[in-house]
């Protein structure tokens, strides 16, 4: 199995890509680390603790992180998962409360005592990331690969025009761990890849509440408010899963069909805040992130229902 550290500002997606790493039986979480973003942060940590637990997986320990962007007020996407960020269902409250060492230092610590071992995957604001590198310069090849749910390649956005949410939240964190990274340890997984490549029809969603499992069930729920928003904002085909694919990026990186090499900018300004600007000229400097574009759909899914099919709840 796989070892991870996931870093997550766990809303209704964050929850599946939680299943997934904790229950597929290929991933062997060691910590999950919090950050604020699709929802504040006591209320992203709750719902990591609640998904862990769903999986069977309460044993893990998860930790709090920065509660704001490294220089921005907070935003929330509590209009597209629902106020407390898993549609609103009320569920009950986790079990146990999470650890009382601070984020960053988890992901400073953990490869430094396990160099070149551990697979982080990041699933909201690089808002942790950035400030654990402005410590140590070297972070991102402590690790033995960073996978980040982050941007638009295509520069078709979900929360502007142009910008992803999880790179328009904390612009300037992504362009902290953009500025250390190379292509050979960092690697990022789009909106434009869950918007071609994880969309879950209403064929997708009838199979997944037939699987009658806890998790399916948990799984589909929780996206309730999602699915509203993606009809009614993004107009696809039924929600989308973008932390989902990105963790199963990680954990079957053979699910990519199509990747590319390039060298890779945000914008902070106020009109394209968060935007990708990505050099694919000749001149254009070295690559510093591989970006994937395409996955395999179907391998996708079926990781997903092999996944929630499981009765990992106890």
């Amino acid at each position: 199995m796989l070892p991870l550290i996931v870093d997550t500002d766990t809303g209704s997606d964050d929850a599946v890509a939680l299943l997934l790493a904790a229950a597929s039986g290929l991933g062997d979480v060691r910590a999950v680390t919090t950050v604020a973003g699709n929802v504040p942060l006591a209320t992203g940590t709750r719902n990591a603790l609640i998904s862990l637990q769903m999986a069977g997986r309460a044993d893990i320990p998860i930790h709090l992180g920065c509660e704001r962007p490294m220089t921005r007020m907070l935003s929330t996407a509590q209009h597209v998962h629902g106020h407390d960020g898993m549609g609103d269902i009320s569920l009950p409250a986790p079990v146990r409360d999470a650890q009382p060492e601070h984020a960053v230092d988890v992901l400073l610590d953990h490869p430094r005592r396990h160099p070149g071992e551990l697979t982080l995957v990041t699933l909201g604001p690089l808002t942790n990331v950035a400030v654990a590198l402005l410590r140590d310069r070297k972070l991102l090849g402590r690790y033995r690969h960073v996978y980040c749910m982050a941007g638009a390649a295509d520069m078709r956005g979900n929360i502007s025009a142009t910008a992803e949410f999880n790179v328009w939240a904390d612009p300037e964190a992504a362009r902290v761990v953009l500025e250390s990274a190379t292509p050979e340890q960092v690697t990022w997984i789009g909106w434009d890849v869950s918007r071609k490549d994880a969309v879950m029809t209403p064929a997708d969603q009838l199979w997944l509440e037939q699987l009658g499992t806890p998790m399916a069930t948990f799984a589909h729920r929780v996206n309730r408010t999602l699915a509203e928003w993606a009809r009614v904002v993004t107009g696809l085909a039924g929600y989308d899963l973008p932390d989902p694919v990105a963790m199963a990026v990680a954990l079957r990186p053979e699910l990519v069909v199509e990747q590319e090499q390039a060298y890779v900018g945000v914008s902070l300004g106020a009109d394209t805040r968060g935007q990708l600007i990505i050099d694919r000229r000749r001149s254009a400097p070295a690559p510093n992130v591989t970006l994937v574009r395409r996955v395999n759909e179907q391998g996708f899914k079926q990781l997903l229902f092999d996944t929630c099919a499981q009765k990992g709840h106890r």
